[in-house]
Parts: structure tokens; sequence; C-alpha cells
């Protein structure tokens, strides 16, 4: 049988390579657990190059693909990113079917894609999602909006566990400060329940739904298994359905102290890995070594939610360093355009070459349609809300050409600015931002504009036209011309 993702990617044109090694049945963060030897580090042949889905973010980062498929249960699709400089996009749970793939844990899994980038791994996301009857966890893309400038959860100084990695400490600590100069408010928070939560996934029974996943082949031919998978999948065995009624209990526990804290912040940066091995220290601890690379992962698909890993920083002895941004469920396109600002600002380029990545944001989403706001509905400004809450997300903060004059309109409430568009003029260019809105809500939202706004083209300082607010000329009797300040933000400071 087909993989519908592989499916989907040959109907658009996409060349299948091959297939890449990986550590068997998908069970293990380390690459080593594999009868077909183990794929290296690209920097370091001594150091594991994470798991499971291993061979194939190696064969991007040594350059052979320009991306390639994956697994993510517990960080599958996020470990091996952040061990050998690349992107792991790791979709909403159900929002990429896995018709087709041999399941892990089938009520957790995620197929996930590794590239350069992240513009060219949401490229590859959008190509594979999408509901598919077949897949009775699959699920139809519903976006939601992220804000322009996110409270990113970082980990206290007391929850920063490295495992003795000074390195790693260091690196992380400094991701928390390029946040920071991304404009992005920094807040911290417990992570106590999100350790718990990750613990249940190798502690607790869902080790039975390994099981469940290969039972007749391990009855048939246990000694085909790698030891430590086979003796982690035969643990299982010691799980009662009770068991796993009241894991299920816990977790909803642990869910509900989860829940608060994350009212704290919008998106998460956290370490991808706290560490990093090498492939003979894997081999004489298996078990607590792997568990270390998952302390930071193994949350996200019990929660439900979206996760980028990009390269974040080098070490003093040339291995890479990753983080990865997690969002809220369906929240897949607007995490993208900050995990692409992070990677581009942390210099780190992409695989063994580090060549050098976009900052821009991925191209906008089939089936979205983009809007050009200049005052009220700005980032932080009264109306923002109308397109958060509609799904939408930032795209861009940039400026119009120069041939647009701003107005302050009277009588508007709440204050409203009115853009004109006058050729020949020579201005400034005008502070605006082009959101994203799912195509159903952009037909509500430009239905709601009130008069004497409306929307038409306008041409941004790239030469770009988007859709967007302009203004009927019989508006400005009575309007304040305020072209000189630059913008609607800097004409209400100096009212200030």
């Amino acid at each position: 049988m087909i993989a519908t993702v592989v499916a989907r990617l040959r109907a658009a044109g996409a060349l299948l390579v091959g297939k890449t090694n990986l550590d068997q049945f998908a069970t293990g963060l380390n690459g080593t657990r594999s009868p077909y030897g183990a794929p290296r580090c690209v920097f370091n042949r001594d150091y594991v190059s994470g798991g499971s889905s291993s061979g194939s973010a190696v064969a991007v980062a040594r350059g052979l693909v320009a991306f390639s498929l994956g697994t993510d249960t517990a960080g599958s699709g996020r470990v091996p990113a952040a061990f050998n400089n690349i992107v792991g996009v790791k979709p909403t749970p159900g929002l990429v079917p896995a018709t087709g793939v041999v399941p892990a844990c089938r009520s957790l899994d995620c197929v996930n894609v590794f590239a350069a980038d992240v513009a060219d791994g949401v490229a590859v996301r959008r190509i594979i999602e999408g509901f598919d009857a077949q897949d009775p966890y699959s699920a139809a893309p519903a976006p939601i909006g992220l804000p322009p400038q996110p409270r990113v959860g970082v980990l206290t100084t007391g929850d920063r566990e490295f495992y003795g990695d000074a390195e790693n400490a260091k690196l992380y600590a400094q991701a928390v400060a390029q946040a920071e100069t991304l404009g992005w408010r920094v807040v911290e928070f417990d992570y106590a329940p999100f350790a718990e939560i990750a613990a249940l996934l190798y502690e607790g029974p869902w080790l039975a739904e390994r099981l469940a996943a290969i039972e007749p082949f391990l009855a048939q031919k246990p000694e085909a298994l790698d030891p430590t998978v086979r003796g982690l999948i035969e643990s299982a065995k010691k799980f009662s359905a009770a068991d796993a009624f009241r894991g299920q209990y816990r977790l909803q526990e642990l869910f509900r102290a989860a829940d608060k804290e994350a009212e704290k912040f919008d998106v998460l940066l956290l370490p991808t890995s706290p560490t990093i091995h090498t492939v003979e220290a894997m081999k004489a601890d298996p078990v607590r070594l792997n568990a270390q690379f998952g302390r930071y992962t193994n949350f996200v698909n019990f929660r439900g939610m979206a996760a980028i890993a990009v390269p974040a920083g080098f070490r003093a002895d040339g291995l890479p360093f990753g983080v990865t941004l997690i969002g809220p469920p369906q929240s897949d396109e607007a995490l993208a355009p900050f995990a692409a600002a992070f990677h581009a600002a942390s210099g780190c380029g992409a695989g063994v070459a580090r060549e050098s990545v976009p900052a821009q944001a991925p191209a906008p989403l089939t089936g979205s349609l983009e809007i050009v706001v200049v005052g009220a509905h700005l980032a932080g400004q009264p109306l923002n809300w109308q397109l958060t809450q509609a799904g939408g997300w930032l795209v861009e903060a940039t400026r119009t050409a120069p041939d647009y004059r701003l107005y302050a309109l009277a009588n508007t409430t709440p204050p409203k600015p009115g853009l004109i568009h006058e050729p020949g003029f020579a201005g400034p260019g005008l502070e605006v931002e082009v959101w994203s809105l799912p195509a159903e809500a952009f037909g509500r939202f430009v239905d709601a504009i009130p008069a004497p706004l409306g929307v038409g083209k306008i041409t941004l300082a790239s030469g770009r036209r988007v859709t967007g607010f302009l203004c009927e000329a019989h508006a400005l009797t009575g309007a304040r011309e305020i072209t000189n300040h630059g913008g609607w933000r800097d004409f209400l400071a100096s009212q200030r």
C-alpha cells in the first residue's frame, strides 16, 4: 500500500529517491536501534544522528535530497533535525494523514517533514496535509492565528535540565535572548505538569500501544527485533486494561495543570534536546540516555500541539544545537513565520554545509487570502482581535509604495485613518501590516468593513500588490493629513 502522503507528493511532481534508515519500529530518539546500522551525526561520526527518523534527517543535512519525511511520536521529527542542523516541521496530530504508515503509537503519530528551511518544510506539509477518510485520526485543517508579538514560554532556571551539558545550557540561554531581540515577550512557566505528561509515554501504559502495533510480528519473529526495542515493547505486557484507563485519568488531570500554565504563553521555545551522546555511549546505556533526548519533546503530541524545530547555534566542539517552537493545535501556519525568523537570525544556515536560509515567511497558504491593514487593525491596536479571532496570522510588517497619503478621519470610533492612493505623489511610504486569513473568514471580515473604508489593491514598497484598506475620497472632509508621521502608530504616539 502506498502511503497517502507519498501518493500526494508524487501527484504534485515529487521524485521519490528512496527509503531511509530509522530506529526499528520508530522506537527510539537516537538512531542506533536499527538492523541496518546507525546513521551518524553529519558533523561528527562519533555522535548519534537522532531518531527515530535518523536516515531522513541525515539525507537532508548531507544535501542528498531537498526534503524528506519522517514520523514523530515522541520527538522523532525534531531531535534528528537538531542533531543535524536542519528544520523539522511537526504538524498538529491528524493534520497530515498517516494512512499507509507503519504505526508506533497510532493515536499520537505524526508524519513530519525535514527540510533545509522553514519555507520548504511548510510547502511540503501543505501538499501532504488534508483530510483522509481512510485514517480515523485524520482531521481537516482549521488554522488559528497567533499574536504578532507573542508571549513566548521559556524554562525557569530550575527546569533547565541539560544533564551536565554546559554548552547546550549556554546556547539555550542565548536562544531566549534572541527571542527577545525579535520582539517577542519572554515569560517563564512551570514545566512540571508537561514533564509528567512526557513521562507517561514510556513509563506509562502507552507502551502497550507500541505492542498493539507489532504484536503479530513480535510473536512470530522476536529474534528479528533490536534487543533494546524488543525489551521496551515486551515490557508493555505488564500493563492491564485497567492500567490504561488509570493512565488516561492521570493524563486528564495533568492536562488541567498544563492548561493553567498555558494561560501564560502563546507559544513555547524549548530545547529540542538537552544534550547529545556518542554512538558508543548510547549503545552502552541505551534506555537512560535515550530518555534524556525526549525530556522536552514527549509531551507535545499528547497535547495535540504543532511544532517546528530549528537550528539555534553551535557548540565549541562543532556540534549543533536546536530549539523548537511549539504552538497550540492548528497553529501550524501561524507558527511558521516565527520559526523562519528565528532560524535566519540564528545564523546557523542549514545542514553540514551551513547554507544560508531565507528570513521571509513561507509563501501564502493556498485557500487563504492576504489583506493589508493600516490603522486600528494593526497588531496591538483596538480592532486587531478581529483578525486573530478569525484565524489570521501576521505575514509581514512593511511599508507602502511612496504614492500614498494617510489621513486621521473625523468622528470614527475607535479612531481610524484613511489611506488614499495618489499616483505621482512622493511620500515616505506608510507603515502597514500584511495579514493572512482563511478564505471564508476573509469574506466575512471584508463584508463587515464600515464606510467610508473599503478594499482595493495596495502597492507595497517591494512592488507587490495586495488587497487592503483604502478610503473613499469624500471622507477627507474634516480629516487631518498625517502622512508625514509615516504611519498610524507614530501619529498616535505624537498625540500622547
